[in-house]
Formats: structure tokens, sequence, C-alpha cells
């Protein structure tokens, strides 16, 4: 059995079942390219003392109150693993948008939540409606510093294009770099949690309403010269070799991106199949360097088109890859997101030298997931 899970706030995930081959996939066909031209500070619990001292019933009622404010969903989170060293967090995730909430004045709430992608550090803040702008959000991510005593990151992530010129001038004054990317996942996992065990209970909360800013899905586009390959292939390899490669990312000078599999709560037998797209050309090297440069987040096959879509940035999706549609070739695409779903939208790509090697030159551990609910 396999499971998927956001360790951190206890999500639960339904139970995956172990990969089994499938027919038509487990073999490799090759195809030429071919295209268009930790979370909230644990909850303090109350000790019933019969009789105490005076010292002992203060640290009582403030057990008490600490209590009452993890449990109510009003309150703003300001926290920092005390065993982390502050200056090792040089990246953060942000979301600034609004929630299904109601304010007294009958207007929707926003809120900054702000992480890394360990959730090391966790801030949240609520905002009226008409104090939304790039000062209001330079001035707040001034203010974690200072509550936590961290420095500036160097990048901070977002997923939401319609608050990139908010996002990107509040970052552009303090000399950070902003990076839009939907590789937000520690994020996107806790909004998630919080939709759940906050925002539906806060008192102004908005059953039934949609997101205001939901999230971009244009329709694909022509690949840029630069990032075509020559021949790719449906493949799948066990959960034991995924691994090793994410170890040789932090050892060899392999281009692409791992996911941290422990903290997003992901358990897969090692046996099991995970699906991959395999990528080979000439110019490995040269095509993966120049994928490195883009925030890669998910891979499609496109059954009805006959296509691959690859998803970068926030709102971009390029046709990767075209195949002549046929019996075969359907079912092992149907296979291969099959075989996705059942990992929970684990996946990864590979660029190789050659379709038969052992060895990626460039290798990036995808996770494709359903957007937040608010």
């Amino acid at each position: 059995m396999a499971a998927l899970r956001f360790n951190p706030s206890r999500i639960r995930h339904p139970l995956l079942q172990t990969h089994k081959p499938i027919s038509n996939f487990t073999s490799l066909t090759e195809f030429p390219f071919q295209s268009l031209a930790k979370f909230p500070k644990t909850k303090l619990k109350s000790v019933h003392s019969p009789s105490c001292s005076i010292s002992e019933a203060s640290s009582i009622s403030s057990t008490l109150e600490a209590e009452e404010d993890d449990d109510d969903p009003t309150a703003e989170l300001v926290y920092l693993d005390p065993e982390i060293d502050p200056q090792s967090i040089s990246e953060w995730e942000i979301d600034f948008c609004s929630r299904p909430i109601l304010d007294i004045r009958g207007k929707k709430l926003w809120e900054l939540v702000v992480c890394d992608d360990s959730l090391s550090l966790q801030y949240t803040k609520y905002f009226p409606n008409n104090v939304i702008n790039s000062i209001t959000l330079k001035d707040a991510l001034v203010s974690i510093c200072d509550d936590l005593g961290v420095p500036l990151p160097d990048k901070i992530r977002f997923f939401r294009s319609q608050m990139q010129t908010i996002i990107t001038r509040a970052c552009n004054e303090l000399g950070i770099k902003p990076v839009p990317s939907k590789r937000c996942l520690s994020l996107v996992l806790w909004l998630e949690d919080r939709y759940e065990t906050v925002y539906t209970r806060h008192p102004g909360f908005q059953k039934g309403a949609k997101p205001l800013l939901a999230l971009d899905n244009p329709f694909p586009m022509e690949l840029p010269e630069n990032l075509y390959g020559e021949k790719w292939a449906f493949v799948q390899l066990p959960f034991s070799a995924v691994r090793e490669e994410v170890s040789n990312l932090e050892t060899r000078l392999v281009f692409g991106a791992s996911l941290d599999l422990d903290l997003l709560g992901i358990e897969i037998e090692d046996k099991a199949l995970i699906p991959r797209l395999a990528v080979a050309t000439s110019r490995a090297k040269p095509l993966a360097a120049w994928m490195n440069g883009l925030e890669v987040c998910s891979i499609e096959a496109d059954v009805a088109r006959a296509s691959l879509i690859l998803s970068v940035g926030i709102s971009t999706r390029y046709i990767y890859a075209t195949y002549k549609k046929n019996p075969v070739s359907t079912s092992e695409a149907e296979a291969w997101e099959a075989a996705k779903k059942a990992c929970g939208g684990l996946h990864f790509l590979a660029i190789q030298n050659d379709l038969n090697s052992d060895d990626c030159v460039g290798f990036w551990l995808l996770l494709d997931l359903p957007p937040p609910p608010v």
C-alpha cells in the first residue's frame, strides 16, 4: 500500500494502491519530438490541579489562554521553529489573497500567508480589502523579519498571476527576487488545511463562496525552439530508484529540482512504479540548462489532442511534444496519466543523452496538485 498525506498538518488522503504493471505501458516506446512550427504550534493542554500555588495557577491560566488562542480561527500566527537557524531560510512562499470570510463591514477579508518550504517559518495576517497594495505587502514582509528575527529572503515564490504586479513591486523595493511558480507545494497544502481548520470555523465564513482570484489554466502554446528534444518515451521507475536520483541532485552536478518527500508525507513502497517522461537528445546538457531556468511544475498527457503539456511558472503551458494517435500510443498515454493519479500526482521528468542510459543530465521531481480551495 502507498499513501500520500501532508505530515505537519496531519492531512489525510485516500490510500494509494501499489503500482502494478500496466498493459502497453511497461515497455519503452520511443517517440520523436513533433511540435507545432513544520505547522502551527502544538496546542498546549491544560493541567487540572485541585490545589496549587499562585504561581502555578498563573502558569495554568497562561496555558489555557494559549490553548484558546490556538483554537481561535480569528487569531494570527507568528511562528519560527526554535531549532532552525534563521539565517538558513533564504526562500519564502507567499499568498496574498481574499478569503471566503466577511469582516464587520460585510467586505471580504484578505490574508497574507507566508512560509518556507520546510514550514519552519509560518506567518499569517488578515487585512481589510481597502489597504491591498504593494506598500502594505512590503511593510508586512519587513514586520515578519522584525517579529521573528529572520533576514529578508533571497527569493519569494507565489502562485497567483493576478497578484504578480503587487508582489513583484514589493519584492523589488526590498531587493528580493520574485519567482512566479506553482512549485509552492508546502504553501498550497497548508492553505488546504487552513480552509478546513481555520476559515470554515471563522464567524465570517461564507460557505460556497468562490475564490476571488482563480488560478489560470491558459491554452497551451508552441514550445520555444531551445526546449526541443529529439526523442521521448513514457517510462516508469521504482520509487527506490527515484529516491536515488533525488540524492544524486545533491551529490552530482545535475540540473533539476527535487521535493521534500518526507515533509509532504509521501509514503510509497520502494517497488511501486512512478511515471516518468524520459527525453533524449544529443544536446542534453544545454537542454537541461535551459529547462533549469524555468519553474517546471508538471507534465500532462493530453490524450484528446495526442500531445504532452508542460506547465511552467504560474500561467505558462507549452505543447511539449505531439505523437501520432493510434491505439498503442493512446493506451500508453492513458496508462501514464492513470499511474500519475494513483501516485497522488507524483511524476518526474528526466533529460538524458540516450533513452537507454541510466544517467540523467536533468531531473525534475514533480507533484501535480489541484488548486487550493481559496
